[in-house]
């Protein structure tokens, strides 16, 4: 598992972009079921997730408004998808599967 920060650096209905091994990133959101992760970029043209607004479970990608399914991480009404990152909260801490065991959800 990889610590990506703590419970309290991800505001309640917002999402924040967190570096998994330099190269990968990661949108971790607190939504009202707990929290979620996606890989951090739009399938359409690799907007930033994490600064997406959130309803109804999915993100809305700002640049586009292309909307990803935060539990299968598909495009809602298009094609695309973006893996989906198991979160474990514990004592206030938030991590992640390593990246290797994510892309297998994917």
């Amino acid at each position: 598992m990889i610590r990506i920060g703590a419970t309290i650096d991800v505001p309640f209905m917002e999402g924040r972009s967190v570096a998994l091994d330099g190269e990968r990133r990661i949108a971790v959101f607190h939504t009202t079921d707990g929290f979620v992760a996606l890989d951090a970029a739009c399938p359409h043209q690799g907007g930033p997730l994490a600064d997406g607004i959130l309803s109804e479970s999915c993100v809305t990608c700002p640049l586009h408004g292309w909307r990803i399914d935060l539990r299968s991480g598909e495009v809602v009404g298009g094609e695309g998808r973006v893996a989906v990152h198991d979160v474990i909260e514990r004592d206030g801490e938030l991590f992640v599967a390593a990246p290797d065991a994510a892309l297998s959800r994917s």
